[in-house]
């Protein structure tokens, strides 16, 4: 949080993270209808257009009484960067800063977040030869061996880390192989980064008691296939320019999805998967937050939450 005599030089920006299925997005939705601001969505799924039952991107009714900035943007072919993210986010800010609102920031992945609030590390370039090692090591033992190993050396950025994202274990092992230092070494050692130009309130929303949370995630899991989860992944890979190594296929559900209508486990054991899939990213998402010592803590749950959260922005205003 921003000092009393910064805040009143700076708009303010509210920031809404938590574990997938904690209920964040109703709240954020409640916070519009009060006229307060507008969402911007932080959430490495909802980027992809066509993913929609899977990612529980908010519905078409949903999105008329509040739209969400940074959702349906690519296609589930494209990457996108937290780098990318960062810019983006800051550019719809200023946006919506300079209509009057509030920007309300809101989603699980705790990376965008951290890169939102720290900026970005100045980390060594790629080294095509060696990630070109690191995927022949990963084509021959799975990526969760890699996790181990990346477990051994760093243990802190194994904890964030899902052991099948290729993508970030690629990057960590790369940089700690090249030179020598973990990443969470070389984010330790990074400059000061420039405050963000906003009184920020940093919530992080989870129920209290884990079994909670636990319950909800099952429900969601539930309400997705329901809803029609395999016939949406059924296609997504009848487009044939989708690959289940793609990032957008490794998303979690997505890459279960994936296995079972390959033929690999029936869909008891699809749920199963699945669930215990979701499980695993929020506890991931809860260790992120506990890195963020700024942040207040809020059941999103509680019946006195949006109450709460609004008394706070009126304080800053």
């Amino acid at each position: 949080m921003s000092e009393p005599s910064d805040a009143l030089k700076r708009p303010p920006a509210l920031c809404l993270m938590g574990p997938t299925a904690a209920g964040k997005t109703a709240l954020a939705i409640a916070l519009v209808e009060q006229g307060i601001g507008e969402i911007i969505s932080v959430d490495s799924s909802l980027i992809y257009r066509g993913m929609d039952i899977g990612t529980a991107k908010p519905s078409a009714d949903e999105l008329a009484r509040a739209p969400h900035r940074l959702i349906d943007i690519i296609e589930p072919t494209e990457a996108y960067s937290a780098a990318e993210f960062r810019r983006d986010a800051l550019a719809a800010m200023a946006d919506i800063s300079s209509n009057g609102k509030v920007p309300i920031l809101v989603g699980g992945t705790m990376l965008y977040f951290k890169v939102l609030r720290d900026g970005l590390a100045r980390l060594p370039e790629a080294d095509a030869e060696l990630r070109a090692e690191l995927l022949r090591d990963a084509e021959r033992d799975g990526w969760p061996a890699l996790h181990a190993r990346l477990q051994a050396v760093d243990p802190a950025a194994a904890a964030r880390l899902n052991p099948h994202d290729s993508q970030r274990l690629q990057r960590a092992l790369e940089v700690w192989m090249l030179t020598g230092k973990t990443l969470t070494q070389w984010h330790a050692e990074q400059p000061e980064p420039m405050p963000l130009p906003y009184d920020m309130h940093w919530l992080a929303l989870s129920p209290p008691d884990r079994t909670v949370l636990h319950e909800r995630i099952a429900q969601r899991f539930d309400a997705m296939l329901a809803q029609g989860f395999l016939a949406e992944v059924a296609c997504l890979r009848a487009r044939g320019d989708l690959a289940p190594t793609m990032p957008s296929m490794r998303s979690v559900g997505y890459r279960q999805a994936w296995e079972h209508l390959d033929g690999h486990y029936d869909r008891v054991e699809l749920r199963n998967r699945g669930i215990f899939a979701t499980r695993q990213l929020a506890k991931r998402q809860l260790t992120w937050l506990r890195s963020f010592t700024e942040a207040i803590w809020l059941d999103p749950l509680a019946a006195d939450t949006q109450t709460r959260v609004e008394d706070l922005l009126s304080r800053s205003a």
